[in-house]
C-alpha cells in the first residue's frame, strides 16, 4: 500500500512557527477533511532541529541547476543526502555538478516541487473532491501560522 501527503511548509527554509499557531494551522487543516466524502488517515505537525527535505516522493523524476539550466540526475541529489548523513541540513549550499556552481538545494528546480524546511504540517492519505489545497486554504493557513507557506505534494 502506497501513501500520500499534502504537506505544508514555511517558504523560509530557518522559519518556525510558534506551537499554539502550529496546533490552529494544523487544526484547520484538519478541517478540510471532515466531510462525508472526505477523509484523512491524520494530520499533524512537526518541528525539526535542521532544515529537512521535505520531499516530493515518486512524484519527482527531474531536477535542473537553477544556474546553467541542465539536468542534474535524480542519483545525485540521493547522494547528497547520503553524504551528508540525513535528511537535515545545516545549510543547503552544494556544489553542482552540471557546472560546478555553488547554488542552494532549495533554487534547484524540481519537475515537483519540493522543499526544505524546520517546521512542516502533513496530512496523511487525504481524499476530498479537489485534493491540493487552493490559494484560499494556503493563504488562511499562512496566516494561522504567520508566515507564506508553500505546498508539497508526496507520494511514497
Amino acid at each position: 500500500m502506497s501513501d500520500s501527503y499534502i504537506r505544508l511548509i514555511p517558504t523560509n527554509p530557518g522559519w518556525q512557527p510558534a506551537h499554539g499557531a502550529a496546533a490552529a494551522a494544523a487544526a484547520y487543516v484538519a478541517s478540510f477533511f471532515s466531510g462525508p466524502d472526505d477523509g484523512v488517515e491524520k494530520v499533524e505537525y512537526k518541528f525539526y532541529d535542521r532544515m529537512t527535505l521535505i520531499d516530493a516522493g515518486e512524484n519527482t523524476s527531474q531536477i535542473t541547476c537553477s544556474r546553467c539550466g541542465r539536468d542534474i540526475g535524480l542519483d545525485w541529489l540521493g547522494d547528497v543526502v547520503r553524504a551528508n548523513g540525513s535528511l537535515s541540513f545545516d545549510h543547503l549550499d552544494v556544489t553542482v555538478p552540471c557546472c560546478g556552481g555553488v547554488v542552494p538545494l532549495n533554487s534547484l528546480h524540481y519537475d515537483w516541487p519540493i522543499g526544505f524546511a524546520r517546521f512542516e504540517v502533513s496530512a496523511m492519505n487525504p481524499t476530498r473532491s479537489q485534493y491540493e489545497l487552493d490559494a484560499e486554504e494556503l493563504a488562511k493557513t499562512a496566516d494561522l501560522l504567520g508566515h507564506p507557506v508553500a505546498q508539497i505534494l508526496t507520494h511514497y
